[in-house]
């Protein structure tokens, strides 16, 4: 057999694994997006979105699951927030002052894909031993700092990588004009990666308001929406953990209503990605 009918086969195979593994990943994804539409749209309607839950949130009949919404959104918001005010700065720091010191910064790297890789479940249980060494109960705030350090290190490899792609010229050509490394940081760079930047913040956004095994011990759960933030608080991911095991169908019907509201929520969380990068790429400067 000749080396052109080798590689012709190998090509041939190549191209059938790849269009099984694309058509099996997107008939999982199809599956598990009917699934939530069929059971989660019938389960929608206006008492559901604007009420607490009623008579408890594992056996009240009525009510909705409008805690669930607004302590995901206080969760979510408030430890982007606090992510972003830490990440932006490091990753400008890696790729501005620390141009020169590719060991240490590849070093960082290193270490922020292992904190990355690290299952939040980790970061549910360490943020509990901390509550527990500091004598602190389930609340909103436990729940905004371990979500916080989760995802952190998804914030901060999302920018540097965007930074990355900034033309090294630009870095010269603004020392050689004067300015300083932080005028060049936040002026240069963060202009050219502005769209990356956005949608490092959407990436952690979505993850925050997607998870629950990181606030599983650290948020408690109530039926009531928190008024300050040492109390406990419903997020839409616990929401569905607990009341799909109510033996209750109305308790059911709304964790599908929250499994349906939560895919909603991160599809537009990815169309808006999708639009801050198409609407700020074409200011990039290219050499």
């Amino acid at each position: 057999m000749t080396d052109r009918r080798i590689r012709i086969i190998e090509e041939g195979f190549a191209r059938v694994l790849m269009f099984l593994s694309t058509s099996t990943i997107v008939l999982v994804l199809l599956l598990i997006v009917i699934s939530i539409l069929v059971r989660g749209l019938p389960a929608i309607s206006w008492e559901m979105l604007s009420q607490t839950p009623r008579g408890g949130f594992y056996f009240g009949k009525e009510g909705g699951i409008l805690n669930a919404i607004v302590g995901s959104a206080y969760l979510a918001g408030g430890s982007t927030l606090l992510a972003l005010v830490v990440s932006l700065p490091v990753a400008l720091y890696m790729n501005v002052h620390l141009v020169k010191r590719v060991k240490l910064v590849n070093t960082i790297r290193f270490l922020l894909d292992l904190l990355w890789g690290i299952p939040s479940i980790v970061y549910g249980a360490f943020g509990f031993a901390v509550m527990v060494f500091l004598g602190l109960r389930t609340s909103l705030l436990a729940g905004i700092i371990t979500v916080t350090f989760f995802i952190i290190p998804i914030m901060i490899r999302a920018m540097d990588e965007l930074f990355k792609t900034v033309p090294r010229g630009l870095l010269e050509a603004s020392f050689s004009l004067g300015a300083t490394r932080s005028e060049t940081a936040y002026r240069i760079f963060l202009r050219q990666g502005l769209s990356g930047v956005v949608t490092a913040i959407l990436l952690a956004f979505g993850r925050a308001i997607g998870d629950a095994a990181s606030v599983l011990f650290t948020t408690g759960y109530t039926d009531h929406i928190p008024s300050s933030l040492g109390q406990p608080t419903a997020t839409l991911p616990l929401a569905i953990f607990f009341q799909l095991s109510s033996p209750i169908q109305e308790v059911q019907q709304r964790a599908y209503a929250s499994a349906f509201i939560l895919t909603c929520i991160i599809l537009i969380i990815s169309v808006l990605a999708r639009i801050f990068e198409r609407r700020y790429h074409k200011n990039r400067i290219r050499f």
